[in-house]
C-alpha cells in the first residue's frame, strides 16, 4: 500500500469509525453528512470523494466489520460451506467453546459496533448477515442431522435468536461476565443434545 493508499485508507477508516459511533445514538436515517464530518475531522468534499451516499458508507463499514470478524476464526467460512457434506457429525456441532471463544471475544472487542448493530438491524445488514448464515451453514447442516425440512425454521429462529438475545443481555451488561461465562450459558441454553448422533431424525425413523 502506497502513501496514497494508505491516506485513503485511513480516512475512510475514521468515516466508518464516525458513522458507528453515530449510530450508537441514533437511527441511520437521521444520521447526516455534516454529523458524519464533523465526528470523523473531515469535510465535506472529502466524504463525497469516497462515497455518494451514507448507505455507501455503512455497507463499506459492515464490509470491514465482516473481514475483521473472519480473522478471528482459524476455519474461514468459505472452507466450511465447501465441506459441510464431507464433515462428521460431531464437528458439525457449533455450539462449543472451540467456535464461540472467538465469536464472544470478537463481539467484546467491537461491542460499540454491536451496540449499534442492535439499534439499527436494517441500516447495518444484520438482517442480510443471519440470512446467509441460515442459508450456506445453519441449514445444510440441519439436513445433514435430517431435521425435516418443513422442522428447520423452528431450530433456526430458536439458535439465532436465542444465542443473540443472550449476546445482546451481555452487551447492555457492558461485557462484564467473563467470555467463560457466556460460552457456559449458551452451550447450556443452546445446545444440541437432541441432535446428537444417538437420537438422530433419521436414526429414530430407522428403529
Amino acid at each position: 500500500m502506497n502513501k496514497s493508499e494508505s491516506k485513503y485508507f485511513n480516512t475512510a477508516l475514521l468515516m466508518d469509525e464516525a458513522l458507528i459511533a453515530l449510530l450508537e445514538v441514533k437511527d441511520l436515517e437521521y444520521i447526516t453528512i455534516k454529523e458524519i464530518c464533523q465526528k470523523a475531522g473531515v469535510n465535506r468534499s472529502t466524504f463525497y470523494l469516497h462515497y455518494e451516499t451514507i448507505s455507501d458508507l455503512a455497507n463499506e463499514a459492515m464490509e470491514v466489520l465482516n473481514e475483521r470478524f473472519q480473522s478471528y476464526f482459524e476455519q474461514k467460512a468459505e472452507d466450511l460451506v465447501d465441506h459441510i457434506d464431507d464433515m462428521q457429525l460431531k464437528d458439525l456441532v457449533f455450539i462449543n467453546k472451540e467456535y464461540l471463544q472467538p465469536y464472544l471475544q470478537f463481539i467484546r472487542d467491537n461491542k460499540k459496533v454491536y451496540r449499534a448493530a442492535f439499534r439499527n438491524p436494517d441500516g447495518m445488514q444484520t438482517h442480510k448477515k443471519y440470512k446467509n448464515f441460515k442459508n450456506y451453514i445453519l441449514e445444510p447442516i440441519l439436513k445433514r442431522f435430517n431435521v425435516p425440512d418443513e422442522m428447520q425454521k423452528y431450530y433456526i429462529a430458536y439458535y439465532i435468536e436465542g444465542i443473540i438475545a443472550i449476546v445482546k443481555e451481555w452487551i447492555d451488561n457492558d461485557c462484564r461476565d467473563s467470555i467463560e461465562s457466556i460460552i457456559d450459558v449458551i452451550e447450556k441454553c443452546v445446545n444440541l443434545p437432541h441432535l446428537s448422533e444417538e437420537k438422530l431424525y433419521g436414526e429414530q425413523n430407522n428403529t
